[in-house]
């Protein structure tokens, strides 16, 4: 029977113990807005296009930060997350890039699109979107943009690399906000020429 006592005592210290230890909270980054001025393209543009929500590689798909450590080692940061799932800050920071860079484009998300058979179709493959051991922020994948009645009008490759300007995550969320301002100012380089 002491026994017993002595071990609910030894557990309910244990349980103090552990709610009194100090946690650090996480912290969560957003990524940053383009660069330049947005411009919001015209209600009357004379093109539409439709930005499908990207498709993210697997191991992006997380609340963490990613970090390359090695050619081939891979880790997602525990202390330090995205704000929201990073595929929705990627598909809204896209939209408004290239609503920028495409100013006779109306840029409209999936979702609103019905009724809208005119309009092309953006879809976007994101296979690294992270930090890598020599300090740069990658972002590559591949892009497709369909006509209206399903045509592939074109289908490219993008990555692009951006030098961090400091240590630390906030560095390298910037960079990769860099990253995404370049591709997206690819895209709309694409879009351009294809449509």
């Amino acid at each position: 029977m002491k026994w017993m006592s002595r071990f609910a005592l030894l557990t309910s210290l244990l349980v103090l113990v552990g709610c009194a230890t100090p946690t650090t909270p996480a912290n969560r980054y957003m990524l940053p807005d383009s660069a330049t001025a947005p411009s919001g393209g015209s209600p009357a543009a004379g093109h539409l296009l439709i930005v499908q929500p990207p498709r993210l590689a697997h191991y992006l798909d997380v609340d963490g930060i990613v970090l390359q450590l090695d050619d081939i080692t891979l880790n997602a940061a525990r202390q330090h997350l995205w704000a929201e799932p990073l595929g929705r800050q990627l598909e809204r920071g896209l939209r408004a890039r290239l609503a920028e860079h495409l100013p006779d484009t109306r840029i409209m998300r999936d979702e609103a699109s019905l009724g809208r058979s005119e309009a092309l179709r953006l879809r976007l493959e994101v296979d690294r979107f992270q930090g890598r051991h020599d300090g740069l922020a990658i972002a590559s994948g591949q892009w497709q943009l369909q006509a209206a009645d399903g045509r592939l009008l074109a289908m490219e490759r993008f990555h692009v690399e951006t030098q961090l300007e400091d240590d630390g995550y906030p560095a390298l969320v910037r960079a990769l906000g860099a990253s995404w301002d370049r591709v997206a100012s690819e895209i709309a380089t694409g879009i351009r020429q294809h449509r």
